[in-house]
């Protein structure tokens, strides 16, 4: 039972013959994990200053746009980007509708992450720097931001490796991530042993960018 199980799963000549592939899809699932968080948490700390200025019109759409990302999920984004807008006249790749799908789910995220930041400096903070003769905006860069940034390091270090683990959704739409790589090959082999290599391929991936998180968390994280 052991030999047939070992076969099945962890059959080294299948897994030697695709490897190739799955490495070509790890680093494919680094280039867009990186694109994902790079524009996602960019996106999400550009509108939560938006959001500062509290503008009405504007803040109620933030929050509309924030809430409706955050509620559904990334995949039925990506299928939408992907199948759905062709039918209007926009296309994209489907690198390109699973980067843009899961940078906006982690955008939304990331502004309320920030936003919650910027509300957890105490009112103090803003009147005493406007007493020194600081503007709205130097307040809020010099004195607020860099508070409300490390208190939200720990929930942002969290939700974005929830975020760019999402990236094996891209396997729906075509992208020749590791999950993808893993069933192409599992589909010609018909042997699960592609799919342990894509598993430990995530697991080399991931893991190091749960400990980094933790290290994060720790090293940085706002202490009061």
């Amino acid at each position: 039972m052991f030999e047939r199980l070992a076969d099945t799963f962890f059959n080294w000549q299948i897994m030697g013959q695709y490897f190739p592939k799955i490495v070509e899809g790890f680093f494919l699932t680094i280039e867009l994990a990186l694109a994902v968080v790079v524009a996602g948490i960019a996106t999400g700390l550009l509108l939560a200053i938006v959001r500062a200025f509290r503008i009405g019109v504007v803040n109620f759409l933030i929050v509309a746009a924030v809430d409706v990302l955050r509620a559904l999920p990334p995949l039925v984004i990506i299928i939408m980007f992907y199948f759905a807008l062709p039918t209007v006249g926009v296309r994209m790749s489907a690198f390109v509708a699973t980067w843009l799908a899961l940078a906006l789910v982690l955008a939304a995220f990331a502004e309320e992450i920030f936003w919650a930041g910027i509300l957890a400096v105490p009112r103090g903070q803003w009147e005493a720097a406007r007493s020194t003769g600081l503007s709205f905006l130097q307040t809020l860069r010099f004195v607020v931001l860099p508070q409300a940034v490390r208190i939200t390091i720990p929930p942002l270090t969290n939700r974005t490796i929830a975020i760019t683990k999402g990236t094996a959704l891209g396997a729906v739409v075509a992208v020749g991530e590791i999950l993808y790589q893993a069933q192409s090959a599992y589909s010609f082999s018909y042997n699960p042993s592609p799919l342990t290599l894509g598993a430990i391929a995530y697991l080399v991936l991931f893991l190091p960018v749960v400990y980094l998180g933790r290290w994060v968390e720790t090293r940085f994280a706002w202490k009061r």
